[in-house]
């Protein structure tokens, strides 16, 4: 069930947005209806008659600009309360002391999410147990990012060197889609986010296949893929727990394999399309940081072979 609409609220938090949505829209749809039907009463009541005859000029009205000034004054005011209903409800300040539950770091142009109590460590595709409030602290590791994902929340920004906090929460179980909503460079269109609700047990058995560490292939393509991922460039940008790769620069591709999309939601994560990216990244994502190292086909289908394995 994939879901991306503020009209389609999932959670507490991007109610309340919803509701003030309405609220703010409705208002304003009556006073231009408002003006509209003063506008046409105008100038049919004042129009030239065909005589000839010039209407009465009127110079000023203070009883009408006393109540234009007070009712915008009351619409104004009421707006100003709602307004800081709905900042509260979907934006509460963390207690002193309060730990996050995710920590979401934004890079050009991909997510990383960590989970501070369980030490899973995971890309783009993030897991949430639904009906728990929890606590995102977002980060930027380069450029200014901003978190979107309509069903669930506010918009908030990702500034490198400063920190932000938001709550996260899925009231109902499904796949929600978000984005970057701050333009961050040439890979901005792509990068996606998924929000995936889980109820509990869902959640922790998630949870604990991310912690464990795939076995290492012992025989055909996939331990060819293997020690082609250990001795090419690739180690120095990806991290594959058990193993030499062991950096931050790219995604963690410990469990790629079990991920639904790749390059931040720009394909699907099938063994043909893994093979694509491998082969050119620059024409599926122009901009991309992972450059195109020219693999052959044999060398594309035994790194396929090697992170198929990774689940």
């Amino acid at each position: 069930m994939f879901k991306n609409s503020v009209f389609t609220p999932a959670s507490p938090q991007a109610l309340s947005i919803t509701h003030l949505t309405w609220i703010v829209g409705i208002i304003a749809m009556a006073i231009l209806l408002l003006i509209m039907v003063l506008v046409l009463y105008a100038a049919f009541k004042f129009r030239r008659r065909p005589s000839g005859f010039e209407p009465r000029q009127v110079f000023g009205n203070s009883r009408l600009e006393k109540t234009w000034t007070i009712g915008a004054l009351v619409v104004v005011f009421f707006l100003f309360i709602v307004t800081l209903r709905t900042m509260h409800s979907s934006d509460r300040t963390p207690a002193p002391g309060e730990k996050p539950n995710l920590v979401v770091i934004a890079h050009q142009w991909w997510w990383e999410a960590q989970y501070p109590q369980s030490g899973v460590l995971t890309a783009n595709e993030i897991h949430i147990p639904i009906g728990k409030p929890w606590l995102v602290l977002l980060k930027s590791a380069d450029v200014i990012h901003d978190w979107w994902v309509p069903d669930l929340g506010r918009k908030i920004d990702a500034i490198p060197g400063h920190p932000n906090h938001f709550w996260i929460q899925a009231d109902k179980p499904g796949t929600y889609l978000g984005t970057c909503a701050e333009y961050c460079g040439a890979g901005h269109a792509w990068m996606r986010i998924r929000v995936i609700a889980q109820p509990e047990a869902e959640f922790k058995a998630w949870e604990q296949q991310q912690l464990e560490i795939p076995p290492k292939p012992t025989s055909g393509d996939a331990a060819a893929g293997s020690k082609l991922f250990d001795h090419l460039t690739c180690v120095g940008c990806h991290t594959v727990a058990g193993t030499p790769a062991k950096s931050d620069i790219g995604p963690d591709l410990t469990h790629v394999a079990s991920r639904e999309t790749l390059a931040a939601g720009r394909l699907i994560n099938t063994p043909e399309n893994l093979g694509k990216w491998l082969s050119d990244p620059q024409e599926y994502k122009p901009g991309a940081h992972m450059p195109n190292f020219d693999f052959t086909k044999e060398q594309v289908q035994d790194l396929v072979a090697y992170l198929e394995t990774l689940k």
